[in-house]
């Protein structure tokens, strides 16, 4: 009997391929163990360095743990320095850094959570400069909300923020902390407080967030804030919708002070100015925009609501807007050209306003010379529609307003502006070209349809003069405020009263017929004179307005006049001159002159240049000559008035050589 000798055991690959991986970990395990992890200091700098953009460095020791699903690495001496153009000071300094970073999610979904960060006495230094450049916005990331990983824990001890602003004028050095407590009713919370200036005008900031322990990224984060500056309070109650993603907030704000367009060191959007505000809202920003509904509150003394929306395009605000007023009180208007009340008794103003009204009131001025902020309306573009469905105009009865105005690259165009008047209506545009180096404005109003008798203060029951009225403003002028354009203004200035009456007493006098005028004034006579025809024309050359042509042709009288509105002085030099129709026994042919300032015009007869006696029909034949081509400046059916064109009718019969349209 043969005996077969026993074969040897075979290795399985499987058990081979097991043994090798169990050496090639004890391997790795050994190797990291006796890692020195300060030889990845430079590679991780490097890498740092390329995806911010900017350099980093490490000094110090870089120290890792890891052997978890959550490893954690600590490393000291992180600079992260500035982009070129902003200089050699570092942006950020981490004297120690701790980070845990969740392998599992990373492996299984490509998330990113921290689980735990640290950060000891960290200093960042934030700065834009003077062509609005940011140092923290990366070349690939321009305007692009910030937005973290998700942080389930993280701790901050004695934080250092630096912010500095050159075109805002705005300066913020706080400090930011964040508590870690787990037990007790304070579980916790962040805080970041500091104070600055504004345009040289200090403020404080505080902002107060919920505990930073335990974050949920899918939960939202409450916070909310508190600035100050003087009489400026902003209030803010907001919600992150993830933990750290600053492109999805919303909540309420509460924002009050003296004047609106001041928040522009803070938002960057070109606001006008206004008289003191107290104004809320809701707000939600998304990605780039910035919305603001349900605003509602005050300006001044009218009231204000509608809706706001700021979106960030080519690096610039696009402001979108739709408000309405119940009652706008029209002298809150004025502060938005630099203006002021002439009377600030019974309205809502600031300081500010309080020392234009004394400054133009010591000057004898109405029109203001507060320079316009020409940067502010170049860096911003703009939609707005506004209505007022009730306008206090003081002794100016007004009914309703409305305007849609558009602001692109500087080119503010207000197209159209439309006030209803009790009977008529007053309409047009205005442009403020601040493009060049020296803005132009220009505005085109008609007044038409309206009534003399709304418009006369102390009308009453029985107004000294009634009848239509239109009128026509085309002006144009290049100035950096309100009275400098005023100054260098150009265009025609015209008014016509078709048809009418005024009291006999009036056109009396205005053939200086002493004795009767006086008698009819003495004895309270409200007996009236047809007006057949009034026009008033004027030719705007560098701010002063020269008269063309004045003509007030009544049932009793036919009156002429001439002379100028000078805006650059803002001064009248007005004479009025009348041959009554008929004989009148006492008559002083002297005219009867305006003078003063616009603020203050002054009443008057000049004795001392009494015209000679003029027969009717000779004056009327050279004065009239011109209406035929001033009417249709006004409007095309004004030529075609039966009142004014039997006038011109009646000089082209005389001879008077009329031009036509």
């Amino acid at each position: 009997m043969t005996t077969v000798p026993a074969s040897k055991p075979v290795v399985s690959p499987l058990r081979l391929l097991a043994a090798v991986g169990a050496l090639l970990l004890v391997g790795i395990a050994i190797f990291i163990a006796l890692f020195q992890w300060n030889w990845l200091r430079g590679p991780l700098a490097r890498y740092l360095t390329a995806r911010l953009e900017r350099p980093v460095t490490i000094t110090g020791d870089l120290d890792v743990h890891p052997w978890s699903w959550k490893p954690r690495a600590t490393v000291t001496g992180v600079t992260i320095g500035n982009p070129p153009w902003a200089g050699p000071a570092p942006m950020a300094v981490l004297p120690r850094f701790s980070a845990q970073i969740a392998l599992k999610p990373l492996i299984l979904q490509g998330r990113t959570i921290f689980p735990f960060m640290q950060a000891d006495r960290p200093s960042v230094a934030l700065f834009r400069n003077a062509k609005g450049r940011e140092n923290w916005r990366s070349v690939s990331g321009v305007g692009r909300p910030l937005k973290l990983p998700a942080i389930e824990h993280l701790v901050i001890h004695d934080g250092r923020v630096r912010y500095v602003d050159i075109p805002r004028r705005v300066r913020f050095l706080g400090t930011a902390n964040s508590r870690d407590t787990l037990v007790g009713p304070d579980r916790g919370d962040f805080r970041l407080d500091g104070a600055g200036s504004l345009k040289g005008t200090p403020f404080s900031l505080s902002v107060h967030g919920g505990p930073l322990i335990h974050l949920d990224p899918k939960l939202p984060y409450h916070f909310n804030g508190r600035l100050t500056s003087g009489p400026t309070h902003i209030l803010a109650d907001g919600i992150f919708k993830r933990p750290f993603d600053f492109s999805h907030i919303t909540g309420v704000v509460h924002a009050s002070g003296p004047d609106f367009g001041q928040l522009y060191a803070l938002t960057g959007v070109a606001l006008p100015t206004t008289p003191p505000y107290d104004l809320a809202a809701g707000f939600a920003r998304e990605d780039q925009s910035y919305a603001f509904r349900h605003l509602h509150g005050r300006v001044g003394d009218s009231d204000l609501a509608g809706a706001i929306t700021v979106e960030r395009r080519d690096g610039r605000p696009n402001v979108t807007a739709n408000l309405a007023s119940r009652r706008l009180k029209l002298a809150d208007l004025m502060t938005v050209i630099g203006g002021a009340p002439r009377h600030i008794a019974g309205h809502t103003v600031s300081m500010a306003e309080k020392r234009t009204a004394a400054r133009l009131a010591a000057e004898h001025r109405l029109l203001p010379d507060t320079p316009l902020d020409i940067s502010r309306i170049r860096g911003t573009d703009a939609r707005l529609t506004y209505a007022a469905r009730s306008v206090d105009a003081g002794k100016l009865p007004t009914r309703n307003l409305m305007l849609k105005a558009s602001l692109d690259h500087g080119l503010l165009v207000v197209d159209p502006f439309a006030v209803r008047l009790p009977q008529g209506d007053l309409a047009g545009s205005i442009r403020l070209n601040a493009r060049g180096r020296t803005p132009v404005t220009a505005l085109d109003l008609r007044l038409a349809n309206a009534r003399l008798e709304t418009l006369v203060e102390h009308g009453g029951a029985n107004p000294p003069v009634v009848g239509g009225l239109y009128a026509r403003t085309a002006l144009k002028g290049a100035g950096n405020s309100v009275r400098a354009a005023a100054a260098h203004a150009n265009g025609q200035v015209t008014v016509v009263i078709p048809g009418g009456q005024m009291r006999q007493a009036f056109a009396e006098l205005m053939g200086i017929n002493v004795a009767r005028g006086l008698i009819l004034i003495l004895e309270k006579n409200h007996g009236a004179t047809p007006i057949r025809c009034a026009v008033a024309d004027f030719k705007a050359t560098d701010g002063v307005l020269r008269a063309q042509a004045i003509v007030l042709d009544t049932g009793v009288v036919i009156a002429t006049g001439s002379g100028d509105v000078n805006l650059r002085d803002e001064t009248l030099n007005l004479a009025f001159a009348g041959k009554p129709k008929k004989f009148r026994l006492i008559r002083v042919g002297a005219p009867i002159t305006i003078k003063g300032s616009l603020e203050k015009p002054k009443l008057g007869v000049d004795v001392a240049k009494a015209a000679p006696q003029a027969a009717a029909s000779v004056l009327l034949g050279a004065l009239v000559s011109p209406l035929a081509a001033i009417l249709p400046f006004i409007g095309p059916g004004l030529a075609k008035d039966a009142n004014c064109a039997s006038l011109t009718a009646q000089a082209e019969a005389r001879g008077a050589p009329l031009r036509r349209r």
